[in-house]
């Protein structure tokens, strides 16, 4: 559970908002399981931004060190002036009571193949692992790496061994995932097993998180065996039509969630978000109040995890509400057994077990209209037990429960 830089800054995300929104994470969040802030893309690029698309330049200018690495642009982040990269961000944000995390693209970057830059700790250079001609289809910063060259392990043990020394936490490492948008790319097996092996070699407990998405049945036995979370879709905005299509992605990977691996839906668009994003103009989310309660649900029952992406310190009290309300949260972090159970016309019901035996129940109404829905029908046995409201803190009786447009229904049962 966290926060991640994109959905508010896109690429230029700066060190006093980073910081701003760890210290409201800290005083709102973090008692109620928020604890990781990530800086996501292009923390290294020099004069990048996300409006407009400009940052898909080819041949983005990047901030590299001796090594080819990249280094945090001190222009946007000045504390890592004088080569101290995230280190000194990262203990602030440690120091808050939180988990550090940073972006970053899989391959190795042009400048340092064009310049044929020593890979440290190898006899190798950068223009002996990159291949050219291949690359990201969506942003021209770093080429393909030939990863069956010695070369390529060498360059992933100092990328890790790097952010090691700054106490990075979490890496969410992007185009390494299966990518089904424009230009469409592969999932990286080859580069998944060389970050994989260099983040243990470097021995700091990392989260690794594969981006972008939709990811494939065809490579879950790899995901699960070397990552901890994977995005399940395309980049997920505040759009309905796309929460929509989110009931699928999750009832198609929810067989595979946990212990340790987790299919991601992606990001929550909630609060105040593009603020210098590459999708609409700045603005507090698209999201109806019932269609966030139901992106909520939805996540929360199929285990997906949580990161805000709104700009926390302009969080209004309904939101903040929704994102500290502890029981959904324990659905999220402790039910077990998430399912779709039925689809009906615009009724969808998911079920999961609770810690102590209960069950959850979750019923959404992705129609136009209102629906009154007989709990029988939804699968709801209460028996002799009780029915109460995760949302609400209501207790309900059998009678049919009432739903809104796009809107759903968190339920403990017994």
């Amino acid at each position: 559970m966290g926060w991640n830089s994109w959905d508010c800054f896109g690429v230029d995300v700066t060190e006093a908002e980073v910081l701003a929104n760890a210290e409201y994470m800290a005083e709102h969040l973090l008692s109620h399981g928020w604890d990781t802030v990530v800086v996501d893309l292009a923390w290294y690029g020099r004069g990048l931004t996300a409006l407009g698309e400009q940052y898909k330049m080819q041949r983005p200018p990047l901030l590299l060190d001796e090594w080819g690495r990249p280094m945090p642009n001190p222009d946007l982040h000045p504390s890592a002036a004088d080569g101290m990269g995230f280190k000194p961000l990262a203990d602030k944000v440690h120091a808050l009571g939180l988990k550090f995390g940073i972006h970053i693209m899989r391959g190795v970057p042009w400048e340092a193949v064009e310049k044929a830059t020593p890979i440290k700790g190898s006899e190798h250079t950068c223009a002996d692992i990159g291949l050219p001609l291949e690359g990201c289809p969506w942003f021209h910063g770093f080429r393909t790496m030939d990863m069956a060259h010695p070369g390529g392990q060498a360059w992933y043990d100092s990328l890790a061994e790097l952010w090691a020394g700054w106490g990075v936490d979490f890496v969410k490492a992007d185009d390494m995932n299966s990518w089904t948008g424009e230009g469409g790319s592969p999932y990286r097996a080859d580069e998944v097993d060389g970050l994989a092996r260099a983040i243990a070699k470097a021995g700091r407990p990392v989260t690794l998180s594969l981006s972008p998405g939709a990811a494939q049945y065809a490579q879950v036995a790899h995901m699960q065996d070397r990552a901890h979370m994977w995005r399940i879709s395309p980049d997920f905005w505040d759009d309905w039509a796309a929460l929509r299509r989110m009931f699928d992605h999750c009832a198609k990977w929810a067989r595979f969630s946990g212990p340790q691996s987790w299919p991601d839906a992606d990001m929550l668009p909630l609060g105040r978000i593009s603020l210098r994003a590459e999708v609409g103009e700045p603005r507090s989310t698209n999201f109806t109040r019932d269609e966030q309660v139901t992106m909520l649900t939805l996540w929360a029952i199929a285990r997906s995890p949580l990161m805000f992406g709104g700009h926390l310190p302009e969080t209004d009290a309904d939101t903040l509400a929704l994102i500290t309300n502890d029981a959904v949260i324990g659905v999220n972090q402790r039910s077990s057994g998430g399912r779709e159970i039925l689809r009906d016309g615009n009724l969808i019901a998911w079920a999961a077990g609770a810690e102590d035996g209960g069950r959850y129940v979750a019923l959404f109404n992705v129609g136009e209209d209102s629906l009154s829905v007989d709990t029988a029908h939804a699968g709801i046995d209460i028996g002799d037990g009780s029915l109460f409201d995760l949302w609400s803190g209501a207790t309900a009786d059998g009678s049919p429960l009432d739903i809104p447009p796009h809107g759903a229904r968190l339920l403990r049962v017994g």
